[in-house]
């Protein structure tokens, strides 16, 4: 039989109904008080769910180690690789709601541990479907022969990581920027197209792979903007890249921070913006005289009035993304809940410094658990904003949100403040003053495996699991690339671990002239 373990509940072996639905026996979860564990039980699926699309829910949290279907119920239970990644996982969708085709899905804790299946036809099914996208996702099985089409069970084999958004019902219009800040929640945005077609707004949003587009999708799809407006209906483009010319209002390249931003293309947002007023003049007030936050002042008269701003507010709150009405020129955070016994400008600079370049931290005088942390422009902020938030250091749960101040003030000539504040614009550990720096396509969420690279050859496993422990940290596995012995994957006892171990061993003199780089992995040992 199959059965979860460490819990009563049998499925009858191969025997299905003549709908293919499971065995009824099954009674479905006891309801969770919120205990974490490994497996995640989803309910409240569509009819017609397969199984690479309930895989898709836990990949952008950790390796899926084991599924069980649960058609006839409508349900399924998800083995995470960790109770970590789980944990990642429901914290994450208990503030966006996974959408599948239209369908709000629903996830909580398991109250059993583990799964364990057995070779019924539907679980052959599912662990075949589990294997393929682990090749795919380079994770362990992908050493394994896989024959199952995995077209056919909905993976994203033959998938874009571009994808097309169409967006309907524009009671309000919708920027480069809010689209950036929505899409960014899944994974890095590489590139976004923005323009007007058939009387109809649409955008090309370019991922780094087909997998985080795919989970994009999947969520995104059919999900309101803001308040009963502006729907997405979004599909896979024939597109595999985006070719962006300018960084502007209209496009943009976030790996190409130096394409020039030309004036022409102002004019151009102009003229496509007009020619749809047809299309938009019945469906919201015009109020002269009114910015909205992200369309270019030349067509600042265009904006909407008060009901827009707080449409763009709850819909910030509805998708957990705070500050998603600030202009995209806001560039310094406000970090709170911080450990004032422990935190430093340096820690600050080099955790932040993950999402973008760090220009200059202030911990607050006489409010030492608050900080300023200015990013070299509002993009770096927003994605730094979106991954830290809620993250552990040093013992507390961080707060992160955009500060109205637009620059972290030093301190006057002989004005000492005890080394509070910092200037960083010449730090030589930036990561993303190159132009089109790889480091840019491996930006990922914390997470308790590490990314270790620049490791010279006399170097070896122990003296690095040394080197970490020695921080009081728990290592529990270590692997070399096989291709490259100057790269490997570390795995912490947890995110908070890995998030210190971070910011003490990034730039780590590891000797003969090698600097230790660590980064978030979005793999697992």
């Amino acid at each position: 039989s199959s059965s979860v373990s460490n819990g009563p509940y049998i499925m009858n072996s191969g025997k299905e109904g003549a709908n293919g639905n499971d065995s009824k026996k099954f009674k479905g979860d006891v309801r969770s008080p919120g205990v974490p564990s490994r497996v995640v039980h989803v309910r409240k699926l569509p009819n017609d769910i397969n199984e690479a699309e309930v895989i898709s829910l836990g990949l952008p949290f950790g390796k899926v180690t084991n599924l069980l279907m649960l058609k006839g119920k409508n349900q399924a239970f998800l083995e995470l690789n960790s109770e970590d990644c789980a944990q990642t996982m429901v914290n994450y969708y208990s503030s966006v709601t996974p959408v599948i085709r239209n369908h709000p899905v629903f996830l909580q804790y398991s109250t059993h541990k583990e799964l364990k299946t057995d070779n019924s036809p539907n679980q052959v099914r599912a662990q075949a479907a589990l294997q393929a996208v682990n090749a795919l996702h380079g994770g362990a099985m992908g050493s394994m022969a896989i024959s199952t089409d995995t077209s056919s069970l909905g993976g994203p084999t033959s998938q874009s990581p571009v994808l097309r958004v169409i967006v309907e019902n524009l009671f309000y219009p919708v920027t480069l920027d809010v689209l950036h800040q929505i899409f960014s929640k899944f994974g890095t945005v590489l590139k976004i197209i923005t323009f007007t077609k058939n009387n109809q707004f649409q955008a090309l949003i370019q991922y780094a792979d087909a997998m985080t587009a795919q989970h994009a999708k999947l969520s995104l799809d059919g999900q309101n903007i803001y308040n009963a407006c502006c729907t997405l209906r979004i599909s896979f483009s024939k597109l595999t890249s985006l070719n962006v010319k300018y960084n502007n209002d209209k496009s943009r390249d976030y790996t190409r921070p130096d394409l020039p931003n030309t004036d022409a293309q102002i004019l151009i947002f102009t003229f496509v913006f007009i020619s749809s007023w047809p299309y938009l003049n019945n469906r919201f007030c015009l109020v002269p005289g009114l910015s909205m936050p992200g369309i270019p002042s030349a067509l600042a008269s265009l904006g909407v009035g008060p009901t827009g701003m707080a449409a763009a507010a709850a819909a910030a709150t509805r998708l957990g993304l705070t500050g998603l009405t600030a202009a995209a020129g806001h560039n310094v955070l406000l970090v709170s809940n911080l450990n004032p016994e422990s935190v430093t400008p340096h820690c600050l600079f080099i955790l932040f410094g993950v999402y973008g370049d760090v220009m200059r931290v202030k911990i607050l005088f006489n409010k030492k658990e608050n900080a300023l942390v200015q990013m070299s422009d509002g993009t770096q902020a927003q994605l730094a904003m979106s991954h830290l938030n809620g993250q552990r250091l040093h013992g507390r749960a961080m707060r992160v949100t955009l500060s109205k101040h637009t620059t972290v003030q030093l301190p006057r000539e002989g004005h000492e403040d005890q080394g509070l504040t910092k200037d960083f614009s010449n730090s030589p550990l930036h990561r993303f003053k190159k132009p089109g720096s790889k480091n840019y396509s491996n930006i990922f969420p914390p997470s308790a495996t590490l990314h270790l690279s620049n490791i010279p050859p006399s170097v070896m496993e122990d003296d690095l699991k040394r080197l970490f422990a020695s921080s009081g940290a728990t290592v529990k596995a270590f692997k070399f690339f096989q291709k490259d012995r100057k790269m490997a994957l570390i795995q912490m006892g947890s995110v908070e671990e890995a998030i210190e171990c971070l910011i003490e061993f990034h730039n780590h003199d590891l000797g003969e002239n090698h600097h230790l780089r660590v980064s978030f992995s979005k793999s697992t040992i």
